[in-house]
């Protein structure tokens, strides 16, 4: 096996830098090609989550490379959603009801340098910024990139190129432009967008509200989310319709109606937001979308990953952790068929797509469920009794929650297939008076397992697929 093949990873995000460092360590020759400058040496966050949900799957593939002691420590535990309502009140409701189950709140910038700067370790990786790809040409493997301190095109050959340049990936423009082979591909935006805030930190560098929690202020057709940083501050995300509703990101146009919007909505949130109208008119406001395509390999030259192979909307927290995963697959793959590119991309594929699939529709159920279901009595009554049954039964019931976010080792499409069809059978048997939720948690657990079962059958019997 040559292992010193020559490997272009276009794009050095959280995926590409992942996959940079792990390809170095299995001895190969790598060339990271970055569009942006070094974040390590200049700030390029703006627009962008600064923090994003950490959880175990992403913390499996810090382990695959042996960083994960490294990765803990930037990290602030969140135990569940902190709900607030419009009156101010709040209730939390716990991510699991196991105690050792939880997410965590990190940054996008201190995790992406710190891979950055693992991969570089390796003498054979080569990381280098600021040149923008511009086209890939898949037959003769050659990717052109325009630097911006020359001003001028270079182009570089490879053996093999990675792109995980993120959802406006510029090979996978190269499968679609190029004609070719058949290729599949759809991108579908939410009707809604979103907006960075923040919350500053106290003058003592102090949280201002709980910092072990994801805050969440869910009003039905918009929410805003808010995650801890280890500053002291909270970065606040508004997720609103573009043009639908009383208020909307199209006439939101004046600092006294940002005001108003705030005072009807989120009063709890303007004693904590000191510039909020500075900073809404000053952040930009962006769409909310799902790419998926496929096939994600070409002959066996090329590959997409991460965002550039299935971009999410973030509301699982999933998205990071999904681009994670994909790496900790693809070495897996890579331990069986190493030096068959062809071979490893389609197995990779064949793998992985079901799974990113159901990842991608989960978020969109997570979005609804998020922006309006947490306030509803039947879902608070049914997380309650769900929290329960994983308490007194931490070995027998996992909520569909904790079967994305804490059971790395179960696909997502399973995940997806059971957690549907046990959702489905405690909200038709609390909504029909089937659950006495003060009765036996034993008795409760052979009915939910019961009704979820025959669910499935029946799904398995008109042969659906999730």
């Amino acid at each position: 096996m040559k292992t010193k093949e020559n490997i272009l990873i276009v794009g050095a995000g959280l995926c590409g830098s992942l996959l940079a460092l792990r390809l170095g360590q299995r001895g190969y020759k790598v060339t990271v090609m970055e569009s942006r400058p070094d974040l390590r040496k200049v700030d390029i966050s703006a627009g962008r989550s600064i923090n994003l949900a950490f959880s175990d799957r992403g913390i499996k593939a810090m382990n695959m490379v042996g960083i994960a002691d490294k990765v803990m420590p930037l990290c602030i535990p969140m135990h569940g959603r902190l709900v607030h309502d419009v009156e101010g009140n709040i209730f939390m409701s716990n991510y699991s009801g196991r105690d050792n189950e939880y997410i965590n709140s990190i940054s996008r910038g201190d995790l992406n340098a710190l891979l950055l700067t693992e991969a570089e370790e390796h003498e054979a990786v080569d990381i280098i910024f600021n040149k923008r790809c511009t086209k890939i040409d898949i037959e003769e493997n050659i990717a052109t990139f325009y630097c911006y301190e020359t001003k001028k095109e270079i182009e570089v050959k490879a053996d093999v190129i990675f792109g995980a340049d993120g959802a406006g990936s510029m090979l996978r423009k190269s499968y679609y432009l190029e004609r070719k082979f058949l290729f599949s591909y759809s991108q579908n935006y939410l009707s809604h967008g979103y907006k960075e805030l923040s919350i500053p930190p106290t003058a003592t560098g102090g949280f201002r509200t709980e910092k072990n929690a994801l805050h969440i202020w869910p009003r039905g057709d918009f929410m805003i989310i808010a995650l801890p940083n280890l500053d002291g501050s909270f970065t606040v995300t508004l997720f609103l319709s573009y043009d639908e509703g009383e208020y909307n990101f199209n006439n939101l146009t004046t600092a006294e109606r940002v005001q108003e919007f705030f005072e009807a909505q989120f009063p709890d949130l303007i004693p904590l937001i000191p510039e909020l109208t500075k900073e809404y008119f000053e952040n930009p406001t962006s769409p909310l979308g799902t790419v998926k395509c496929s096939p994600w390999s070409y002959k066996n030259n090329t590959l997409l990953m991460g965002d550039a192979a299935h971009a999410i909307v973030p509301f699982y927290g999933q998205g990071m952790n999904a681009s994670f995963e994909d790496v900790v697959v693809f070495n897996e793959v890579l331990d069986q068929y190493e030096g068959d590119w062809e071979k490893v991309f389609k197995t990779y594929e064949k793998i992985r797509k079901k799974d990113t699939d159901a990842i991608a529709d989960l978020a969109i159920d997570n979005y609804y469920e998020m922006r309006d279901h947490v306030a509803n009595p039947i879902f608070k009554e049914k997380r309650k009794l769900e929290m329960d049954l994983e308490k007194n039964f931490p070995e027998q019931y996992f909520s569909k929650y904790s079967m994305v976010t804490f059971n790395e080792d179960l696909p997502y499409s399973k995940a997806m297939k059971i957690g549907r069809a046990q959702d489905k059978a405690l909200l038709n048997m609390i909504a029909d008076d089937e659950i006495d939720t003060t009765a036996d948690l034993k008795e409760i657990l052979k009915k939910v397992q019961a009704e979820t079962n025959e669910i499935l059958d029946e799904d398995t019997v008109a042969n659906l697929k999730h």
